[in-house]
């Protein structure tokens, strides 16, 4: 455990300081340059935003490019859809139809039977 886990971590953390130190001796002496050391921080906070910014960029022209493709192939298959909800239309349709026939015509014949008993 001891050199598989502790030991890794541990000179990982004091790597680590020793940066920090000798960054700050460097940076903090009587003649250190603070303004070339501010555009160093600068530039390795900014990498891990392009490189993001990179592959977000790449991610949506993939997209864009797909969705061009996607345009081209959609009309006809788009139109075969809408013809397909057109027959199940009118397959609704003549089915209602045909459902409501029997409850009309009896309304029918009770509307005749009542004029010829009113005209009686």
């Amino acid at each position: 455990m001891w050199t598989q886990i502790l030991l890794p971590i541990l000179l990982t953390v004091l790597v680590f300081i020793a940066v920090i130190v000798i960054t700050s001796i460097a940076t903090f002496r009587d003649n250190g340059d603070v303004e070339r050391w501010a555009a160093i921080s600068t530039i390795w906070l900014v990498i891990p935003v392009m490189i993001a910014g990179l592959i977000l960029l790449a991610i949506l022209l993939a997209i864009i490019y797909l969705l061009a493709r996607l345009i081209g192939i959609i009309p006809p298959y788009s139109d075969q859809a809408q013809r397909f909800v057109f027959q199940i239309e009118g397959y609704v349709k003549r089915s209602t139809e045909m459902i409501v026939r029997p409850a009309l015509f009896v309304d029918l014949i009770k509307l005749q039977i009542k004029k010829y008993m009113e005209r009686r």
